[in-house]
C-alpha cells in the first residue's frame, strides 16, 4: 500500500528516542520529511545524523510557550511546507497517589498536558485540508496503570481535548488522532519493569496478561503512527487507537 507520504512534512516531538523516534523512522521510510525535536542539542543532532536524508532537527522544550510557532516555522523553512504533527512527550514521574508531589504534578501538567495543547492549537491554526494532528498518549486513557498515577490523571484529559479538537477541525478537513501504547519495548517501559525489583519477573507477568503474549516493538508502533498520519487514513479522525497487543479489556 502506498501511504501517500512522499514529500509530506511532519513535526515529531520527543523524537530522539522511544516511540517518537520510531515514528519518525517510519515516516522517513515512506518518503516523508520530518523535523524532529528533543530537549538537548546534542541528542537532536545525533538523531538527525542517524535518521539520515529527509530529517532535520531543533532542540525545543514542549513546555516552552514559544516552541509551537518556532517548530512550525522551522518545518516550513527547512522543507517548504507543514502537513502535520505528532506530539510525543516523555512519561511523567511514576508513583502511587500518596507518593507524587505537587511539584511532580505541576511539571507533568506543563510538559504532558499544557505543552501538548499548545502544540496542537498552533498546528490547528495553520493546517489546511488534509492536515493531521496526532497525539502519543497511553493505555491509561482507558484503564489506569498501577504505579503511574500522574499519567492516569493527565492522559484521559488530553484524549478528551483531542476528541474535542477533532470535532472542531473536521469541517476544515483536518484530522486529529491518538495512539494509546501499552507495553512497547522501550527504555521507559524497561525502567518501569525494573521498579518492581525484578524486571524479568515483571515483564513475564505483563506479557502473560497480553493476548499476543509479548511486548510490542517500537517499529510496530512507528508503522501504526505513520499510517494514522498518512493520507491513507484520510477518513479516520477522533479515534484513540490502542497499540497494545490486545491488552485492553474493553472493546
Amino acid at each position: 500500500m502506498d501511504l501517500g507520504l512522499k514529500d509530506r512534512v511532519y513535526v515529531v516531538t520527543g523524537a530522539t528516542r522511544g516511540l517518537g523516534r520510531a515514528s519518525a523512522e517510519a515516516l522517513l521510510a515512506e518518503g516523508a520529511k520530518v523535523l524532529v525535536t528533543g530537549r538537548e542539542e546534542k541528542t537532536v543532532a545525533e538523531a538527525v545524523a542517524e535518521l539520515g536524508p529527509g530529517a532535520a532537527g531543533v532542540a525545543a522544550d514542549n513546555d516552552d510557550p514559544e516552541s509551537p510557532a518556532r517548530l512550525i516555522a522551522e518545518a516550513r523553512a527547512r522543507f517548504g511546507g507543514f502537513d502535520g504533527i505528532l506530539i510525543s512527550v516523555g512519561g511523567p514521574a511514576p508513583g502511587f497517589a500518596a507518593d507524587n508531589t505537587d511539584e511532580q504534578w505541576a511539571a507533568a501538567f506543563g510538559t504532558v498536558f499544557l505543552g501538548a495543547v499548545r502544540l496542537a492549537r498552533a498546528a490547528a491554526e495553520t493546517l489546511t485540508d488534509g492536515g493531521v494532528i496526532g497525539f502519543v498518549l497511553s493505555g491509561s486513557v482507558h484503564e489506569p496503570i498501577p504505579g503511574l498515577t500522574i499519567s492516569n490523571g493527565l492522559r484521559p484529559g488530553l484524549a478528551g481535548f483531542a476528541k474535542s479538537l477533532a470535532n472542531d477541525l473536521g469541517p476544515r478537513g483536518v484530522r486529529v488522532v491518538g495512539l494509546l501504547p501499552s507495553r512497547i519495548d522501550t527504555d521507559r517501559v524497561r525502567s518501569l519493569d525494573a521498579l518492581s525489583g525484578d524486571a524479568d519477573a515483571a515483564r513475564a507477568a505483563n506479557e502473560a496478561a497480553i493476548p499476543l503474549r509479548r511486548y510490542g516493538t517500537p517499529a510496530e508502533f512507528g508503522r501504526t503512527a505513520a499510517f494514522l498520519l498518512s493520507p491513507a487514513a484520510s477518513y479516520l479522525t477522533g479515534v484513540m487507537l490502542p497499540v497494545d497487543g490486545g491488552a485492553r479489556s474493553g472493546f
